[in-house]
């Protein structure tokens, strides 16, 4: 074999390891960044989809639906209107604690349509708020598992309170913490 031959093979060696290398990386801080951005979300999509990779195309997936979603903050007069709504909610429950829970449940879903999220079925639902609020889409899901128990009159007024904590940790995770004018001042 000749010197340009060897050259050549060692040449292309060089660059397939190279681009392993630099595969490895990329993959590597995709799985950070989505470690990072699903906090808990992320176990449990390995968890649902059978290991990381398949959980990750899942994560990115949904990461780039909801780029294409136009959530947007609510107006000071939204923020003030939802406030009022969850109070009277939370009012409601010591008289009714079945009609407050599925108050709730319509409430958190009339935020998320004013925020910007598409009302498609729940687990997609629960699926594009995971994105932008991965600390408590958890909640989502036991306080919907309640709400659906509630619909068959099987709920207990402890798990109906229960559910009412859940919602609130969305809602006020939806809502953000300060309104709109608050938080245009804090930055």
């Amino acid at each position: 074999m000749d010197n340009n031959a060897l050259i050549a093979i060692v040449a292309v060696v060089a660059i397939v390891a190279l681009g392993l290398a630099i595969w490895s990386v990329v993959r590597k801080r995709q799985s950070a960044h989505l470690r990072d951005q699903f906090g808990p979300e992320y176990g449990k999509a390995v968890e649902t989809f059978g290991g990381p990779r398949s959980a990750e195309r899942e994560l990115a997936a949904r990461e780039k639906r909801v780029k294409s979603f136009d959530i947007r903050p609510l107006s000071l007069e939204q923020h003030r209107q939802f406030t009022r709504e969850w109070q009277e909610v939370q009012t409601r429950f010591v008289d009714d604690p079945s009609k407050a829970v599925a108050d709730a449940d319509r409430l958190v879903k009339e935020l998320m349509q004013a925020r910007g999220y598409p009302m498609v079925d729940f687990e997609q639902r629960a699926a594009d708020i995971s994105v932008d609020h991965p600390e408590v889409v958890n909640h989502y899901r036991s306080a919907r598992e309640i709400a659906v128990t509630n619909r068959e009159g099987k709920a207990s007024t402890e798990e109906l309170r229960q559910a009412l904590v859940h919602y609130r940790a969305l809602f006020e995770d939806l809502l953000e913490s300060a309104p709109p004018q608050k938080r245009a001042s804090a930055r």
